[in-house]
């Protein structure tokens, strides 16, 4: 209809009023013909159940829930690892995060850091920009807190977050009093709570891209639900007055959860309202399981954020590309945090030439006939504290999974087919155990070749709490 006024209107002589009218959605969305606008939203710490649309009772979360049903929902999906950096790691570049010297947290001290991100890791926006993509990192960043491996020199454009792990404060944004917000090379330091910036800098950048033909790739990483459980007010009391009886803890991590899932609406509104959400991907993940002891709820699944049982690696996840997955789709297919890294690839129409481990799922999303690749799976993490410093592994073939769930417990084979909830480890002389001991051996001995410490190492340097 407003093509045929701005029609009506210049044949009589009104060509001024004509270009007044708004723009029609449509054309605008036409300028990203070719290759999709791309934007992956990763959040921290989200537990398998802390969604409305994975089993929540007492939480609303009817965005995020919106965005799974507008595409396709996975119930097998996992995380790379059951904490945050080495998630981060395999989502950018394709690999396991031990292959790319991330088998641990990446933190500020020296002797409680557990991973340095190798330069010779070829990151997703690297490839993106290789197929004309203006790229962007907004939040959390988390694989480097100082030159050389800060967001602008491993491949984005534009960065507008933070390049720490953790908050110790949703508003003052420090971590051990040090102010890792950033846009691109600058420190910032601006007022709000954490979620409501990243919303409004990731709304900033659609609206901005939405007027270039150019397309672009957007990684919104939110530091939310990761601890400290600290909701505004507003939201708390709305929960409490909902949910009768529900303790203060679970509270506030409902309530938490639910701003981020507004500002997640707010986000997914702007795709839409600025007329690019026909020719926009999207793609929606949690780094690792919920936290237990702050009142996360991962379902079914055993244990949690830490724990290489189930609670700690599965994850929700949901993927939108209107006109080219279908609505209201699912699948169980087995995917993990690295094969989205393939997976957009082939959607920006970028070879790989380099290897990888992740696996491609975009047939699967487009509908297609996809069968599970005969392929061994691995999940590490090296930590400190009462760890150690050592390393504990999962691995996984078929419907078998290993688990050692602390360096200091023994490997447990289970059966996830006949046993999802982990409860009844099988003999040590099932055939599957060995199998599966030796090809996590063998991944054990390929990643020993990666440095996961910057040298030189200053062990003198005194530890924060």
């Amino acid at each position: 209809m407003i093509g045929t006024r701005r029609d009506f209107l210049k044949g009589l002589g009104l060509g001024a009023l004509a270009m007044s009218l708004p723009t029609p959605r449509r054309a605008k969305a036409q300028r990203a013909v070719g290759k999709p606008n791309i934007i992956v939203i990763l959040v921290d710490d989200l537990g398998y159940g802390d969604l409305s649309s994975y089993g929540a009772t007492d939480l609303k979360s009817p965005n995020i829930d919106r965005l799974i049903a507008s595409g396709m929902r996975f119930d097998r999906f996992y995380a790379n690892c059951p904490v945050c950096s080495p998630t981060r790691a395999a989502l950018l570049s394709g690999r396991y995060p031990d292959l790319v010297g991330v088998p641990g947290v990446i933190r500020t001290h020296i002797k409680n850091n557990w991973g340095y991100l190798s330069p010779h890791a070829t990151l997703l926006p690297q490839m993106l920009k290789r197929a004309g993509y203006h790229t962007a990192i907004v939040g959390k960043w988390h694989l480097g807190l100082q030159s050389p491996n800060t967001p602008t020199e491993r491949g984005f454009d534009h960065l507008h977050g933070y390049l720490g792990d953790m908050m110790d404060d949703y508003y003052t944004h420090r971590r051990h009093g040090i102010n890792y917000m950033r846009r691109d090379g600058a420190e910032i330091d601006p007022e709000g709570h954490a979620t409501d910036l990243f919303t409004q800098w990731a709304i900033d950048y659609i609206e901005q891209r939405s007027r270039t033909k150019q397309p672009f790739f957007l990684y919104l990483a939110y530091n939310a639900p990761h601890t400290p459980i600290q909701p505004p007010a507003e939201w708390l009391k709305k929960v409490k007055q909902r949910e009768p009886g529900i303790s203060d803890k679970r509270a506030k991590l409902v309530a938490l959860i639910e701003h981020l899932d507004a500002g997640i609406g707010k986000v997914m509104d702007a795709i839409k309202q600025t007329g690019i959400d026909d020719s926009t991907l999207l793609i929606f993940t949690s780094d690792n399981g919920g936290q237990l002891n702050v009142g996360a709820n991962n379902g079914p699944l055993r244990a949690g954020k830490q724990a290489m049982y189930e609670g700690g690696i599965r994850e929700p996840m949901g993927a939108v590309w209107p006109g080219k997955i279908a609505p209201g789709s699912r699948s169980r297919r087995v995917a993990l945090t690295m094969d989205i890294f393939p997976t957009v690839c082939e959607a920006a129409g970028v070879d790989i030439a380099h290897e990888i481990d992740g696996v491609t799922f975009l047939p699967t999303l487009l509908g297609q006939n996809q069968p599970d690749e005969d392929r061994f799976l691995f999940w590490v993490r090296r930590e400190g504290g009462h760890y150690g410093g050592k390393a504990y592994y999962a691995a996984r073939y078929g419907d078998f999974k290993l688990v050692q769930n602390s360096p200091f417990e023994p490997l447990e084979l289970y059966n996830l087919a006949a046993d999802p909830k982990e409860e009844t480890p099988l003999a040590r002389n099932h055939p599957m155990y060995n199998k599966l001991f030796t090809a996590l051996r063998n991944h054990i001995c390929q990643a020993g070749a990666v440095p996961w410490q910057k040298y030189p190492v200053n062990l003198n340097e005194p530890l924060s709490p």
